[in-house]
């Protein structure tokens, strides 16, 4: 079987694959997440996700890499990682008594074919309203500056959360079906 690299530095997406019981290395390229006006948003993370796999698996000549992106959009408005404090209580501002969307691409590139497959998941999430000391609070705890959208679902921010529809580990940033799909397209099977 291949070996898995994980081209991305965040601690939810290793321990998603850990809890599916994965054996992969992480290996990141930094790389600016710039997004052209007026994209679409499920074109912006799979995009996204696709540059973070090739740049990874460009230094490499075997193993599959896994690239992954997440965005919330809320009112049309992409909404990336807040930063600071103050563009995180912002956000959350906006977010709070409303619905919006949480998108995360999944790119997958075969380093010794250069194969790639690329495909996305999107997952609607209500807020309740929240106080502004409820939002100041939520931000003082330091847990929303390196979220996409300045909150995560897996912690403090799930008193907040009225209800999902769609995948749930879509919004801690790794769909895992979407995931799974994919890596049986390159005859990588996860059970």
């Amino acid at each position: 079987m291949s070996i898995l690299i994980l081209a991305s530095s965040s601690p939810r997406r290793r321990e998603l694959l850990l809890n599916l019981g994965l054996k992969f290395e992480v290996e990141i390229m930094p790389m600016p997440e710039h997004i052209p006006p007026g994209m679409k948003p499920d074109a912006v993370v799979k995009l996204l996700s696709e540059k973070k796999a090739r740049a990874v698996a460009a230094k490499r000549t075997t193993g599959l890499v896994i690239g992954s992106d997440t965005i919330v959009v809320w009112d049309h408005q992409i909404l990336g990682k807040p930063a600071d404090e103050q563009v995180a209580e912002e956000m959350l501002d906006k977010l709070q008594g409303s619905s919006h969307y949480v998108y995360s691409g999944v790119a997958v590139i075969d380093a010794a074919s250069d194969k790639i497959i690329v495909d996305y998941r999107r997952t609607k999430v209500t807020f309740k309203s929240m106080s502004v000391n409820e939002i100041k609070a939520y931000v003082s705890s330091g847990e929303s500056l390196d979220k996409a959208g300045a909150y995560g679902i897996q912690g403090r921010a799930a008193v907040f959360i009225e209800g999902i529809e769609g995948c749930y580990f879509n919004v801690m940033g790794l769909p895992l079906e979407c995931l799974a799909t994919i890596l049986k397209s390159f005859n990588y099977d996860i059970l």
